[in-house]
């Protein structure tokens, strides 16, 4: 089988249409479908089938899929090796992360892994590249097709993120606050119960983000479905609203730490344990590159630094 072939349907698999696979890769949809066509031809079973005007991979393009990703782990590797015989790594390292977590994780992930062609402990200092990527939660996983890291989050009744297809590495367990202006009756407590929020106006994410999710939770806790006013998804966007006295919001205490000054503060919640997982994806072939994974252990020591 040509290893290239396996990538084309395994990018299918990930970016879920033949023309978001030739966008990505540079190339035209006739010539991603002529390869799938090819590669097709070598196999008994079918790999793709039309779901309405999309082609969508079968149970056994899932399980090839899966296979392929083994394939470009090991080319990775291979790849890896001759780099450590020859002593260089040019390539950068590229990192997405949603918002608040870029805030609080990139200046200091830059100041712990060092200056570019400089040598550290592991070897020659790596570039790194930096995207702000805030997605709905089903879509980080796709996102490590075009970063070699990507922190992602997600609340702990949401589905796991797909380990036959990804190296993940809890980074925070984060706990979720309440956002108000200092002048608010309920900022005096030192924490709120979930019946003290009947009634207030809200912020929130928009649908299909994670923190979404934590509003319709406390609107259980509470008896009483959240009056939600405004869909903010950057965080300190919201936090200017609520500094203004108009609404609340959900906001992660540690990411969101930096926001709360100039009168807005921060209040648990009593009796509700409320948290985000803060995770790394990664897919297998990123994680054979000995830059990729000295960037993810400066990564992992800025995550707990944050959270001190």
């Amino acid at each position: 089988m040509d290893p290239a072939r396996l990538r084309l349907l395994r990018e299918l698999g990930d970016r879920g249409s033949v023309v978001a696979v030739a966008q990505a890769l540079h190339v035209s949809p006739s010539a991603v479908s002529q390869q799938l066509a090819a590669l097709q031809a070598t196999l008994p079973v079918p790999l793709t089938e039309k779901r309405g005007r999309r082609l969508v991979l079968t149970e056994a393009g899932e399980a090839l899929a899966v296979a392929a990703a083994r394939v470009e782990e090991a080319l990775a590797e291979a790849r890896e090796a001759v780099d450590s015989f020859l002593q260089h790594e040019q390539r950068p390292v590229s990192v997405s992360a949603f918002h608040s977590a870029g805030l609080a994780l990139f200046g200091p992930l830059l100041t712990a892994v060092g200056s570019p062609g400089s040598t550290g402990p592991a070897g020659p200092v790596p570039r790194l590249l930096l995207a702000d990527a805030d997605v709905a939660q089903d879509r980080f996983a796709s996102l490590t097709a075009d970063y070699d890291l990507v922190v992602a989050h997600r609340l702990p009744h949401e589905p796991a993120w797909p380990l036959d297809r990804l190296v993940v590495t809890p980074l925070l367990v984060e706990p979720l606050d309440i956002a108000m202006h200092e002048a608010h009756p309920l900022a005096a407590q030192p924490e709120v119960r979930p019946e003290d929020l009947r009634d207030e106006p809200w912020i929130s994410t928009h649908e299909g983000f994670p923190l979404a999710g934590v509003l319709h939770h406390l609107g259980a806790m509470s008896g009483q479905a959240p009056r939600i006013d405004h869909r903010i998804n950057e965080f300190s966007v919201a936090a200017q609203v609520v500094r203004t006295g108009a609404a609340i919001a959900v906001m992660p205490r540690t990411t969101a730490a930096p926001l709360a000054v100039d009168g807005m503060v921060l209040r648990p919640v009593a009796g509700a344990v409320l948290v985000r997982h803060v995770d790394v994806l990664a897919r297998p072939e990123a994680m054979a590159r000995t830059t990729v994974r000295t960037v993810l252990a400066a990564l992992l020591r800025v995550a707990v630094d944050a959270a001190r």
